[in-house]
């Protein structure tokens, strides 16, 4: 079995095709999906999936930082009261992005530590983005982080000092998606001294599909390509990819 730890299956294209996605990931044996939410308009959707495979499908609740804005403090405070009521399996997606716009700095940053401060009231593992901002997500981390704290890097993509300085977090497990497929990918090597037990599974679908279906819809059901690629980085079976990423996910969030 395989778990995706991040897939966005909510998404309107996958509704539109009536989640025919989530029983092709099914029928690969990617049999556990995680859902990271985005921001208010994302709930309902990604609630609709779960009501609908509830075996299958785990919700989880928070901010993305490409969608905070100057009333982020608003939408927190609507997502906090949903998790006061409901069952949610992590914190996310949170993190910071200054890829695309810097505008929102401080505020993502506030953004961030109100979350990092959820994952540790409600024991639930955060899932961070990171893109052009490792060092300013550090920084909040080495200021937060202490025993409570586990989660995941999302979508990690980072060089030999972004993961040294992540295997200082203990809690913290490195996501790995269809970037390490890419020809000119360097995760391969950046991988091969973490240890197996450090390494979760995930698409991000319906962003970044793996060779060979680079530039097309990613889908949870490509999690084996990812994971056959990694049989060459740690040198063993596929079963055993299999079973200790599974593992691995299933500690981490508590999902059966």
């Amino acid at each position: 079995m395989f778990i995706d730890t991040h897939t966005h299956i909510y998404a309107d294209l996958f509704l539109e095709d009536d989640l025919s996605a989530v029983q092709r990931a099914i029928d690969q044996n990617v049999e556990r999906l995680l859902l990271p939410n985005i921001d208010l308009e994302s709930i309902a959707a990604m609630h609709q999936v779960v009501d609908r495979y509830p075996a299958n499908c785990f919700p989880m609740m928070g901010l993305h930082p490409c969608s905070v804005k100057a009333d982020f403090q608003e939408v927190l405070n609507q997502m906090n009261l949903l998790l006061e009521k409901n069952a949610y399996y992590g914190i996310g997606e949170t993190g910071i992005d200054l890829y695309w716009d810097k505008t929102f700095l401080s505020e993502q940053i506030e953004s961030f530590k109100i979350q990092i401060g959820w994952a540790k009231k409600f024991q639930l593992p955060l899932i961070i983005h990171a893109r052009e901002a490792f060092s300013e997500i550090f920084e909040v981390l080495d200021e937060l982080n202490d025993a409570q704290l586990k989660g995941i890097f999302h979508c990690f993509t980072g060089e030999a000092y972004e993961r040294d300085k992540i295997l200082e977090y203990e809690g913290f497990l490195f996501g790995i998606g269809g970037v390490l497929t890419y020809n000119k990918s360097t995760l391969p090597e950046v991988l091969k001294v973490i240890p197996l037990d450090k390494i979760v599974l995930e698409t991000d679908a319906p962003y970044l599909a793996p060779v060979p279906f680079r530039g097309k819809t990613n889908e949870s059901a490509y999690i084996p390509y990812i994971a056959e690629k990694l049989t060459d980085v740690y040198g063993c079976s596929l079963s055993e990819i299999a079973s200790t990423t599974t593992q691995n996910a299933q500690k981490l969030f508590q999902i059966p």
